[in-house]
């Protein structure tokens, strides 16, 4: 039966042909490349480390999960208070806080290890005590509104993004939408895409073209990179960096805390996920295999002296959007972060695109994971006429 694009769900991406499952991977590395690299910009770790272990973070959890459930893993924002109080960056000349602490930055890691393995720990309880009896805990009128928080707590990050150029972002915004509403056949499937590249040719055109600087582009960077390059660093890593057993404890004990928090949000992104495809990954292939894949993810990123791993909401946002939620799309955008943190030139590339036009498409990927979430809600006819049911809603969306 021949499907309607951008209208009917995808499952299997191959019907489309491999060039159009290419395009759609494409996307889905532009829609997670902005938020992917700001952390390791934050904390000082290695942006070419930190594409390779999301790319081979995101394969080791599709292995633990079976090949079925469509989820990207990049940089997580939760571990920066982490970062900041063991590696905090050093002042430069002018007494600003910007160069990476590079000694100390192995020690973070160690605790993001552990805290990574610690989802093992939490994965083994669920297996034992059955997946059914930890879910009372988290029925609709729960995981709908973390669905929704998930996307309203990730919204501000969009509006300081569009902060720096409110046109460009606009444009971005404006071509996702006409896109989508308008839009036939294969770009119907990936407006995201189709945004930043429009938005990104606008802004060439209007800033480098015709002179105005709110809109040009630095391409320095660009010019100056390396066409090829080693994405891991030995001095960088836990083996070659780490030497004080003291300071290691130290790390391990501020850092590992954080897990508890972060299992609670990968509870709520699983949800999330399974919400947007109509399949319960929760039950299948259950929760502690995605605990699993997310926990030995972030360890073995740590480890080689990336960041922890955690799944992506940018890419649920893109499965909302492009209704294709076949797990290999995902596999192809991990295979393009890996082959990319080879290429300090195109890892230059990518990052040139100004954060406004990162913002714009942001605003529909953040809302649609919000919608979700509602829709999540209604779909399980949710009774909030009643005052129970409404505290705990509240209660979720001001935490």
């Amino acid at each position: 039966m021949k499907k309607n694009l951008g209208q009917d769900a995808i499952y299997d991406a191959r019907e489309l042909g491999v060039p159009r499952m290419l395009v759609l991977g494409l996307q889905h590395l532009f829609a997670m490349f902005g938020a992917t690299v700001l952390v390791p910009l934050i904390t000082g770790l290695d942006i070419a480390t930190t594409l390779l272990m999301a790319g081979l973070g995101t394969l080791l959890f599709h292995v633990f999960t079976k090949f079925k459930v469509p989820a990207f893993l990049g940089s997580s924002f939760a571990f920066l208070g982490g970062y900041a109080t063991v590696a905090p960056k050093l002042p430069d000349a002018n007494g600003e806080l910007t160069i990476a602490n590079t000694e100390m930055l192995p020690y973070a890691c160690v605790g993001v290890a552990c805290a990574g393995l610690l989802y093992l720990v939490l994965a083994t309880i669920i297996k034992i005590i059955g997946i059914n009896k930890v879910m009372r805990f988290f029925p609709p009128v729960v995981t709908g509104p973390i669905i929704v928080a998930i996307g309203l707590g990730l919204a501000p990050t969009a509006i300081s993004n569009c902060k720096n150029n409110w046109w460009l972002a606009l444009i971005a915004l404006g071509i996702v939408i006409v896109v989508n509403v308008f839009g036939k056949g294969m770009a119907k499937i990936i407006p995201i895409l189709i945004g930043i590249l429009g938005a990104y040719a606008v802004a060439g055109i209007v800033g480098n073209g015709f002179g105005v600087d709110s809109f040009a582009i630095d391409f320095s960077s660009v010019k100056e990179a390396a066409w090829v390059g080693l994405p891991i660093h030995w001095s960088s890593t836990v083996f070659g960096g780490v030497h004080d057993t003291g300071k290691a404890v130290t790390a391990i004990i501020a850092i590992m805390p954080i897990a508890l928090a972060t299992m609670m949000e990968h509870i709520g992104d699983m949800s999330a996920i399974s919400a947007t495809v109509g399949e319960n990954f929760i039950a299948d292939p259950g929760l502690h295999r995605t605990l699993v894949g997310d926990g030995l993810a972030t360890a073995l990123s740590a480890l080689v002296g990336g960041p922890a791993n955690t799944t992506y909401g940018e890419n649920t946002g893109v499965l909302a959007l492009s209704k294709v939620y076949d797990p290999r799309v995902i596999r192809l955008a991990a295979l393009y972060a890996i082959i990319l943190s080879f290429s300090p030139k195109f890892d230059a590339l990518v990052n040139s695109i100004p954060t406004a036009i990162v913002g714009g498409v942001s605003f529909v990927l953040y809302g649609m994971i919000s919608a979700v979430g509602v829709r999540n809600v209604v779909e399980n006819k949710v009774d909030l006429t009643k005052s129970r049911n409404l505290i705990i809603a509240a209660v979720i969306f001001v935490s």
